[in-house]
């Protein structure tokens, strides 16, 4: 499927300022759609076609109960199609908190003076990626403060200290970099360190509301936040991820500027973003901030469904700011990605006791601190099969678009036969008893689902070999 850009006001041009808030609010303040016209754009998503920004607009306005069903009901379809029952997880890891920015919502704000300031390297960061390792994970996405400390050959060796670690049958595949944004040559050198999805998110796509929440600092430069990611792609750097804060600003607008930002890079790079983050706006250390935009409940769920119809071979990214109960009620209308086991205090993976009342050693709250284990078990009760699978970064499965949602039979080809072996992996090596039944009950299942469409012979011989011992094969 080739995406065609719809036209703007402003043309996109590689590293040129793309948002026109007037051009979002007036497909906003445009007629409410009717039933006919939402059910033809969901049609339309169904058949793994993008929307343009006037059909999420529509989504977007669309208030009715009914519709909203509708919106969500065409949501759990299409992810069905694309990614099948497949969830994949990871784990932040923070490594730095220094940070010379003001973000009024942050804990690591630089007017926080109470802030517990940090930096992991060395053997203290080798000691937070064995302990990730010990608990199972095999994808990590590092976290630093935006500080001068943090500069690109920073990142690149913490990265490459990571890939680094093994300890026992453990090792991290896949290390993703959320970080300041870089100039071309920097986004060069974290490249060369072998890194996955570099994310830099916006926070709000509303520029008055970014100077407010934004004071001072370099991240106090709207405009060149916004098109940061163009001098990765220039770089040679095409996976990279986009996110919003939703609670600063009308969830409605911020939707439109994530799929303005989605088509900005369709444009220019004819590649769109490998993730779409959607934080809330969360407690953290002496923050005080405008109650106005939280978002509800019901309102998350519709702009997860919303996200997913809009872009069906992007990953949609939900993490442990959300309390266990809704991140598995919200988890069905489009979510691929989620986090386990998280901490976000520097160096809480490696020691025994962390206060999580503490909020002066983290960037806000965690709403959701469950094992991976745990987390993983509710997967497996909830029918969805937990993958670690990084194959397709590593043979070079990337490009246009989400090979998941270009190439028919992908899934069955590829991705849930890897995501079977990466479980496998982890039942062997990492799975309390209760855990290990459940898994390969949900293997055994998922291989019944794949007769008749891959090479289910092969996956079982691959299978023995995981149970004989040997590690990381996949197709």
């Amino acid at each position: 499927m080739i995406f065609t850009p719809q036209k703007y006001r402003i043309e996109d041009k590689p590293g040129v300022p793309f948002i026109d808030e007037n051009e979002i609010m007036e497909f906003l303040n445009a007629a409410q759609p009717d039933t006919g016209r939402v059910r033809q754009i969901v049609a339309k998503a169904l058949d793994k076609n993008r929307l343009s920004l006037e059909e999420v607009a529509c989504l977007v306005k669309a208030n009715d109960p009914e519709l909203i069903e509708l919106i969500k009901q065409g949501a759990r379809e299409l992810k069905e199609k694309v990614y099948g029952n497949r969830i994949v997880l990871f784990a932040p890891l923070y490594v730095g908190s220094h940070c010379t920015n003001d973000c009024q919502y942050c804990g690591f704000r630089t007017s926080n003076t109470q802030a517990e300031r940090a930096t992991l390297a060395g053997d203290e960061l080798i000691r937070e990626v064995e302990a990730l390792e010990d608990n199972g994970q095999k994808r990590l996405i590092l976290v630093f403060g935006e500080h001068p400390k943090y500069n690109a050959q920073f990142i690149a060796e913490a990265a490459q200290t990571v890939y680094r670690v093994k300890k026992g049958n453990g090792e991290i595949r896949r290390v993703n970099i959320n970080a300041a944004p870089l100039s071309v040559e920097g986004f060069k050198t974290v490249a060369d360190a072998g890194i996955g999805t570099y994310q830099i998110f916006q926070e709000t796509y509303h520029k008055e509301t970014y100077a407010r929440y934004h004071p001072k600092g370099r991240k106090s430069d709207y405009d060149n936040r916004l098109v940061s990611l163009d001098r990765a792609q220039d770089a040679g750097l095409d996976d990279v991820g986009i996110g919003a804060l939703f609670g600063l600003y009308d969830w409605r607008f911020e939707v439109m500027g994530l799929i303005r930002h989605v088509n900005h890079l369709e444009a220019c790079y004819q590649v769109g973003p490998h993730t779409i983050s959607f934080p809330r706006l969360q407690d953290a250390a002496d923050v005080k901030f405008d109650s106005s935009y939280m978002v509800s409940d019901a309102d998350f769920a519709r702009i997860i469904a919303i996200l997913r119809l809009a872009v069906p071979y992007t990953g949609l990214i939900l993490t442990a700011r959300e309390n266990a109960a809704l991140r598995k009620e919200v988890m069905r209308f489009g979510v691929s990605q989620i986090d386990g086991g998280t901490k976000i205090e520097l160096g809480a993976y490696s020691e025994k006791e962390v206060d999580p009342q503490d909020l002066h050693k983290e960037q806000f709250r965690i709403n959701d601190d469950r094992s991976l284990g745990d987390v993983i078990e509710e997967l497996l009760e909830e029918d969805y099969l937990p993958s670690f699978c990084t194959a397709c970064y590593r043979l070079g499965r990337t490009g246009e678009h989400f090979m998941e949602f270009s190439v028919p039979g992908f899934i069955k080809r590829f991705c849930s036969p890897n995501a079977i072996l990466t479980l496998a992996e982890y039942l062997e090596d990492y799975a309390k008893p209760h855990i290990v039944t459940k898994g390969w009950m949900m293997i055994e299942k998922n291989l019944k689902d794949l007769n008749g469409n891959t090479d289910v012979p092969e996956i079982r011989n691959r299978l023995e070999r995981i149970k004989q011992g040997e590690r990381d094969l996949y197709f």
